[in-house]
């Protein structure tokens, strides 16, 4: 799948977006620009790592129907007052490898290999539990030391699907 730090291009120069006000429809148009499926998740926090030079777009407002994320609302192209740590990042689903399914737009970089668990920045160990096999049931995750449950508030089938990729359930 199509996976990373969201980076585009201005001005002959590469540069990030903020991830304020980041979310699951802005992904959206990312994922759909770069031809690499729906998006599953829109990871906070430079999730893929920092990026350098120009934070190019901040307070982007996407409704997730957009072909092109210059489309979406935003607080417009020029360096922002953001720090790296607050990189966005996009997940998607139609990726294998490095290669998308589609063909990416110019200015948008194109997929990063798909992650592990292992390569996840931060990525906390996680398990299903309470069913047969070790691709279903309630999910779990270690954390402090400790496993605990995740709240289902605003949980959907993009979640569950991100969860299911990274056990390698599919």
């Amino acid at each position: 799948r199509c996976a990373g730090r969201v980076e585009v291009q201005h001005d002959g120069r590469w540069g990030t977006v903020c991830d304020d006000d980041w979310g699951l429809p802005d992904a959206a148009v990312v994922c759909r620009q770069l031809g690499c499926g729906a998006a599953l998740a829109a990871p906070p926090g430079a999730w893929f790592g920092e990026g350098s030079g120009p934070i190019w777009l901040n307070g982007l407002r996407c409704r997730g129907t957009e072909e092109r994320l210059a489309l979406c609302r935003h607080r417009g192209w020029r360096p922002h007052v953001c720090a790296h740590e607050e990189d966005a990042s996009a997940v998607c689903s139609a990726c294998t490898g490095t290669v998308c399914t589609g063909t990416p737009h110019p200015w948008v970089q194109g997929c990063a290999p798909a992650p592990t668990p292992a390569s996840l920045p931060g990525g906390p160990t996680m398990r299903l539990v309470g069913a047969t096999g070790r691709c279903a049931g309630r999910l779990e995750i270690f954390h402090a030391g400790h496993w605990g449950t995740v709240c289902d508030d605003l949980w959907g089938l993009p979640d569950a699907a991100v969860v299911c990729r990274q056990l390698g359930c599919g």
